[in-house]
């Protein structure tokens, strides 16, 4: 039986005949995304440049990029309904930690909404002389932004990992073409 509805919606396509596809166009976003806080990371870690000129690649060329809070904000937006579309694709223990990301990605971009409504009021919390999210008041925002992208990359993995190779009993209910091997049972 499949798990993903039949018919011809745009999310049941998604999850089904198109959901390897999807991944792995969504997963480049991700991977590149998260290059982007690596090599801004690099820059102020192993190149020491100050933090306000570390912008990562695409930054040096577009700098309005990095300052841009609806930027940052769409991309947290849609990093959550990316992930939220491709959750029914996903069965058993790949469907638990593809909710484990969901809900990182949720607090995530609850952290990048508290930093959009700064920088449409004109007023920051804390005090403070930018906008600054909850976890910024003890992680700086470099490190904080690697930390929260590498946080739902993980679990997206190892989701990943196990929607390729299902256990057969997950096998049989997939409504995707994705797996690459069934696992046998342990003897």
């Amino acid at each position: 039986m499949r798990h993903v509805r039949a018919g011809s919606s745009l999310l049941s396509s998604l999850n089904g005949r198109w959901h390897e596809r999807a991944l792995q166009a969504f997963m480049a976003i991700v991977l590149a995304h998260l290059a982007e806080h690596g090599a801004q990371a690099f820059q102020v870690y192993a190149l020491h440049w100050p933090r306000h000129q570390a912008r990562g690649m695409l930054g040096q060329w577009f700098p309005w990029l990095v300052h841009s809070e609806v930027l940052h904000y769409g991309y947290a937006l849609m990093m959550l309904a990316g992930i939220w579309m491709l959750l029914p694709g996903f069965i058993g223990r790949s469907r638990a930690w593809w909710l484990a990301a969901l809900l990182i990605q949720f607090w995530h971009h609850i952290e990048h909404a508290l930093l959009q409504g700064q920088a449409i009021l004109g007023h920051n919390l804390f005090g403070a002389a930018a906008p600054t999210s909850i976890v910024q008041l003890w992680i700086p925002r470099v490190e904080l932004h690697l930390l929260y992208n590498s946080l739902v990359l993980v679990p997206m993995l190892a989701a990943m990992v196990y929607h390729l190779f299902p256990a057969r009993s997950e096998a049989a209910r997939m409504g995707c073409n994705c797996a690459l091997r069934p696992r046998t049972a342990a003897a």
